[in-house]
């Protein structure tokens, strides 16, 4: 059964400070998925891990150019959005598949616009706006994951986990 933490996020500030948490865990072809609604902290997110990283360039929200790539930390990250993706079919067409499967990290926000075309990622993160708040969800698709999940949880009296 796959290990899951939930850490409640107050803020933005708390968005932030998951995201700096999460980049010195990524390693070479480790795959996130992010997911949640709109405004749920998805591009703050990805924004905090790339600057924890070092990424000192404009970090770009890829809605309207699917993809942004960048070297950060030593690795090679694709940051892809696939909200405006109509059709499963797109993501087929697009070529962005070239970035799955070797060293590149992918950070992909909505992959349920492509699900069936999509490897399983290493990670899920579900964002959710939780009153004045969010809540992060994430949960472990395989080794890589477990070891971001694992390395993640620790004694703090807002997260709630299990596995």
């Amino acid at each position: 059964m796959p290990s899951t933490l939930t850490r409640t996020l107050a803020g933005e500030a708390a968005t932030v400070e998951l995201g700096a948490a999460l980049a010195p865990l990524l390693v070479p072809g480790l795959s996130i998925h992010l997911s949640g609604d709109l405004g749920a902290g998805k591009t703050t997110l990805v924004r905090a891990l790339l600057r924890a990283l070092g990424e000192r360039g404009r970090v770009r929200s890829p809605t309207f150019t699917l993809v942004e790539p960048y070297c950060a930390g030593g690795l090679e990250i694709a940051h892809l959005d696939l909200y405006r993706l109509q059709d499963p079919a797109e993501w087929a067409e697009s070529g962005f598949d070239e970035y799955l499967g070797g060293r590149t990290v992918t950070l992909i926000e909505w992959p349920e616009r492509a699900a069936a075309l999509l490897p399983p990622p290493d990670l899920r993160v579900l964002l959710e706006l939780d009153g004045g708040g969010r809540r992060a969800t994430l949960t472990a698709q395989g080794p890589a994951g477990e070891r971001v999940v694992e390395a993640l949880r620790g004694p703090r009296a807002d997260d709630h986990a299990s596995t």
